[in-house]
């Protein structure tokens, strides 16, 4: 889910959200990377444009544009400069940009995405708000993955030697990071490429979470999954409306959209993916694909990754200015853990 490949962009006619059109004062346009039948345009983000219609009574109307304005790793960049208003993606597609973040990409960091999505929204609300990464995007909600984890065509891995020299295709910094930790040879793909790079032998194996292994139809070329307690990586998405455009909106307008957006958004997010998982898993295992559980000395030697990535992450952020960035993580965790237990 986290890397879908440019050549999804065009693919379906443009969608038209909401229905109160002729009675729109304000038409906002919606870049977004996604085939038009994904969950993500359906059920997040075409749910959240609907809303947005209901909640300003109609005078705003979220319209999706037939195909993105720009690739996935352009578009907070496309949202600031205002060439769409709304634009959606992953924050790590800019990881120097948005460095802040890499602690909630982190191995072991919850596989609840519906109380990782919350923790993070609040989480850059108390924290990281100031941060001059943000300047220029009206955030209007952030999600999660609910936790990455190990897949591969014909063998378990289950112990720290079943990675080494094996490749896998991943995307982002912190999963080569951690591949590479591992001994395995990282393949840097989007998800959507999964497909072509497992049936001509370019990759033995891909990190996706369980969601992404259906959606792309890998379930006949990743038998084995192995799912980690806190997922073995994970991935943040922002929801982002260029700031311009948001203050030309009226404050009862705006007030109307943060009703259903910010913790809202956040928290439908990570109830979407959330299902997604659940229905993927069963339709894995009824098909007799196997999982895995890590073994305790994988756990323990990711672990020590984690922490060293942690140490590593916190030195550089002591240097962008943060007097203590560990503070940002056990807020963060709490926050999750509180969530966790509702």
């Amino acid at each position: 889910m986290t890397h879908l490949k440019k050549t999804a962009l065009a693919v379906g006619i443009a969608l038209t959200l909401g229905s109160s059109i002729g009675h729109a004062q304000t038409t906002l346009t919606l870049s977004n990377w996604v085939p038009p039948n994904h969950f993500i345009s359906t059920d997040i983000l075409g749910a959240w444009a609907e809303e947005v219609e209901e909640a300003t009574e109609g005078r705003v109307r979220i319209r999706m544009l037939p195909s993105a304005v720009g690739s996935p790793e352009q578009h907070w960049e496309l949202a600031r400069m205002g060439v769409a208003d709304i634009t959606w993606s992953n924050f790590t597609y800019e990881p120097m940009r948005f460095k802040s973040l890499w602690f909630a990409e982190m191995p072991l960091t919850g596989s609840n995405a519906v109380a990782s999505s919350v923790a993070l929204w609040e989480t850059i609300a108390e924290h990281l708000s100031d941060d001059a990464a943000y300047q220029g995007v009206k955030l209007l909600g952030v999600g999660l993955l609910g936790g990455g984890a190990l897949h591969h065509g014909s063998r378990s891995l289950v112990e720290p030697d079943d990675l080494r020299s094996q490749k896998l295709r991943m995307g982002g910094p912190i999963q080569r990071e951690l591949l590479e930790a591992f001994g395995a040879v990282p393949v840097a793909a989007p998800a959507t490429r999964g497909y072509e790079l497992l049936e001509s032998g370019v990759v033995d194996g891909s990190l996706h979470p369980l969601e992404s292994v259906i959606a792309f139809r890998l379930e006949s070329q990743l038998e084995h999954h192995t799912l980690f307690p806190g997922g073995f990586y994970d991935a943040s998405f922002f929801i982002g409306m260029n700031e311009r455009k948001w203050n030309a909106l009226s404050e009862a307008d705006q007030a109307a959209i943060m009703s259903v957006s910010g913790e809202h958004l956040s928290r439908l997010w990570g109830e979407r993916f959330h299902a997604q998982n659940q229905a993927a898993e069963e339709a894995l295992k009824e098909r007799g694909n196997e999982f895995h559980a890590p073994s305790e000395a994988l756990l323990e030697r990711t672990r020590e990754v984690r922490e060293a990535m942690l140490a590593a992450w916190a030195e550089d952020m002591a240097e962008m200015g943060y007097d203590d960035p560990m503070a940002i993580v056990d807020f963060y965790e709490s926050r999750y853990q509180a969530l966790d237990s509702e």
